[in-house]
C-alpha cells in the first residue's frame, strides 16, 4: 500500500515481535512526524545499543560492561544462583527488591518442537559457574512445557554435584478467580501450600 521509504519503514517495524501491520503503520507515521532531533536520538539509541550491549561474562545477561552490575556487586550472595530464561525475567525479579543472590540467564528454553536443545542455550556457562562456591541453584524458568523441560534437565545435571537445587513455586495468581485457572496450576498451588 505504501511505497518507498514509508513502506520500507513499516516493513522493518513489522518484523519486531508483537508488532502487526496496523501497529507498524502507527509507529512509522509517529516516527515520521517526530522532530528531526528526536528521530535522530531514537536512531542513535538503537545504533549505540547494538554496538555496546554484550553478554555479562559471568551470568550472560545483557549489559554494556564486561561484568553486569549484579555480578559486580560484592554485597550480593554469589553462592545462590537464580536461573532465568531471559534478561526480562531477571529484571522482573530485580524489581521486587527482595532477591539478594545472583542470576544466570539462559537466553531460551529447551524446546524439541522448535529444535532448541541444551546446546542452544547458555547451560555450559552455568556448569562452569558451579565449579565455584555455589550452595544453591534456584530454577526460575517459566511454568510452560519448555520451561518445565528445561528445569528438569538442569536439575538432573546439577543434583549429582551435591548443590541444592530448588524450583520457584507456582500457583494461583493474586486476584485470580479459581474457576478460570487450569488444573495443573491448581494442583501446584495445592502442593505448594503453606501453613498460616
Amino acid at each position: 500500500m505504501y511505497s518507498g521509504y514509508i513502506g520500507k519503514l513499516i516493513e522493518e517495524l513489522e518484523k519486531l515481535p508483537g508488532i502487526g501491520n496496523k501497529s507498524a503503520e502507527r509507529l512509522a507515521f509517529h516516527i515520521i512526524g517526530m522532530p528531526k532531533d528526536r528521530a535522530d536520538k531514537l536512531s542513535k539509541a538503537i545504533t549505540e545499543a547494538k554496538e555496546h550491549i554484550c553478554y555479562c561474562s559471568q551470568c550472560c545477561t545483557l549489559t554494556d560492561r564486561e561484568i553486569c552490575s549484579v555480578c559486580a556487586d560484592e554485597y550480593r550472595d554469589h553462592s545462590t544462583i537464580m536461573v532465568v530464561e531471559n534478561s526480562r525475567d531477571q529484571a522482573a525479579y530485580e524489581k521486587t527488591g527482595k532477591y539478594k543472590g545472583v542470576y544466570h540467564v539462559l537466553h531460551g528454553a529447551i524446546s524439541p518442537m522448535l529444535g532448541i536443545g541444551p546446546a542452544d542455550i547458555r547451560l555450559k556457562e552455568l556448569i562452569v559457574r558451579l565449579e565455584g562456591d555455589v550452595k544453591e541453584v534456584i530454577i526460575a524458568t517459566n511454568p510452560s512445557l519448555e520451561g518445565e523441560a528445561t528445569a528438569m534437565y538442569i536439575s538432573k545435571l546439577i543434583k549429582p554435584t551435591g548443590i541444592k537445587v530448588t524450583r520457584i513455586a507456582s500457583g494461583v495468581p493474586v486476584g485470580g478467580d479459581l474457576e478460570y485457572i487450569d488444573e495443573v496450576t491448581l494442583l501446584r498451588a495445592l502442593d505448594g501450600r503453606v501453613e498460616l
